[in-house]
């Protein structure tokens, strides 16, 4: 089962001495933060977690799975993640 924006929020509230509110505010701005950075094209780095990248996507054949037909895609972007080191030892159990 995934993690929700509001286990986090009750997560952070659970861990700190703030209310419910702050704890909310905590996190609506951290996202929106993260969200205004990557829609500038700017990568985020978040040390000893990951790194979130804005890739560019060319234009690009495809094929439609249902009836055969070969369609072009529009460019695009898209953003990637790529765990750091110690997150990825960790999921591991090596850390």
């Amino acid at each position: 089962m995934p993690l929700t924006k509001a286990q986090i929020v009750n997560s952070i509230y659970n861990r700190l001495d703030i209310s419910k509110n702050t704890s909310i505010e905590v996190v609506e701005s951290l996202l929106e933060i993260i969200k205004r950075t990557l829609a500038n094209g700017e990568d985020v780095l978040i040390s000893g977690f990951g790194k979130f990248c804005v890739k560019d996507k060319g234009k690009r054949k495809v094929r439609n799975p249902q009836t055969g037909e070969d369609m072009m895609l529009e460019s695009k972007r898209v953003v990637t993640f790529r765990c750091s080191r110690v997150l990825r030892n960790r999921i591991n159990g090596e850390g």
